[in-house]
């Protein structure tokens, strides 16, 4: 199998002696690969078997070095389990008075190195359980529950949850992950002391022709549209934001860059096209309705620690010593922050889709989803800028 390729990428994590689950469709063309070890991550996906693309971008020379870190262990994978805040007075990943710069930030071992436990399984879905503790900057110590279930969608459900018709020319893959944390402690979770969120992150691998769109709440009045100043300001070269309700976002890993997108813009979706590959990527989450307490992922000090994304967007690139960990993309999605008394639950859905085709069967699920013309997305940025 060729690299790129999901066969090559399932014989890659069996010869570094990485057990993996993989849920596939009846005809054995639609395939999830799943990892207990990394958090139950799924770590990639195909929509035409063994064969086909791998669309879950890979860590192949953190992989290949055996090494793990105290800090952070980058494996990657498609779409991976993880808490927030990242920063501010309630962060997850920096101690009480630490200094909010790279060489403090910790990622905790909950979602980056322990195991997470298989605790039902049929033959297209998977259900994972794990219990720990992670701590916040102001000190509180949250006594957690975690439940994630991955469930492969056969082509009848993904019409169905989609609400549209597909040309039986296009081959898909899709499938929805159920993230559950639950308070297990004695004490509520509240504003005052700090809430964790479901922070969902997923790469995905990309051609100089990728496009990430977010389609937008223009109805809203809620400045910015777009908050681009995660690494510095995004270039306007790099991002669009249409009068129609669209934000557009540059692919092409070579400027490391961050956007996001606030509660009460965002919507339920975040998608992605590569004209060149023909891959159109859908992702669509409960966002619940009206104003919510997302929490603020920003390092150092916070106006307002609850005044966060709800949909981000990443695209890697060098860093200044011109060293780079990819290239990838990643689109990532958050629930609101989890105020939980004891004994109660935060759910977070996600449901990816991948559709590989002729652009004009492509063209008529974007439409349909999307009210977007995949002519007009290729044309939007240059592939080379």
């Amino acid at each position: 199998m060729e690299q790129g390729s999901y066969g090559y990428d399932v014989k890659f994590l069996d010869d570094h002696g990485i057990k993996t689950i993989e849920l596939k469709s009846e005809d054995g063309q639609s395939k999830v690969l799943l990892i207990p070890a990394f958090q139950a991550r799924v770590m990639t996906s195909t929509a035409d078997g063994d064969k086909g693309t791998s669309y879950g971008w890979i860590n192949y020379r953190f992989i290949e070095a055996g090494q793990k870190s105290n800090q952070f262990n980058p494996y990657g994978g498609e779409e991976r389990f993880w808490l927030g805040p990242e920063g501010g007075p309630f962060s997850l990943y920096f101690e009480p008075g630490a200094e909010q710069v790279y060489d403090n930030w910790v990622v905790p071992t909950l979602i980056d190195t322990e195991a997470y436990d298989v605790a039902a399984q049929t033959p297209n879905s998977v259900k994972f359980t794990k219990d720990g503790k992670v701590s916040n900057a102001s000190g509180t110590e949250f006594n957690m529950g975690v439940e994630r279930t991955i469930t492969l969608f056969s082509k009848d459900d993904v019409a169905a949850t989609l609400d549209i018709d597909i040309d039986p020319s296009v081959k898909c893959v899709a499938y929805e992950s159920n993230n559950v944390i639950t308070n297990k402690g004695d004490k509520e979770w509240t504003k005052e002391t700090g809430l964790p969120s479901i922070w969902m992150l997923s790469h995905f691998n990309f051609t100089p022709a990728t496009t990430v769109f977010i389609p937008y709440n223009t109805k809203s009045d809620v400045q910015p549209i777009v908050n681009d100043t995660y690494f510095g300001k995004v270039p306007a070269e790099r991002l669009i934001v249409d009068t129609m309700g669209t934000i557009f976002f540059k692919i092409d890993g070579k400027l490391r860059s961050k956007i996001g997108v606030p509660n009460g813009r965002a919507t339920n979706y975040v998608g992605s096209y590569d004209s060149d590959k023909k891959i159109l990527s859908i992702m669509w989450y409960n966002m619940p309705e009206g104003q919510q307490d997302y929490v603020n992922g920003n390092w150092g000090p916070q106006d307002d620690p609850f005044n966060g994304d709800a949909i981000n967007a990443y695209n890697d690139g060098p860093l200044e010593d011109g060293s780079i960990m990819g290239p990838f993309y990643e689109v990532e999605t958050s629930s609101p922050g989890a105020a939980l008394k004891p004994g109660e639950s935060k759910q977070h859905i996600q449901r990816v889709y991948h559709f590989e085709g002729d652009e004009a069967a492509l063209n008529a699920i974007s439409k349909a989803v999307l009210n977007l013309d995949l002519q007009n997305v290729a044309k939007v940025f240059p592939k080379n800028l």
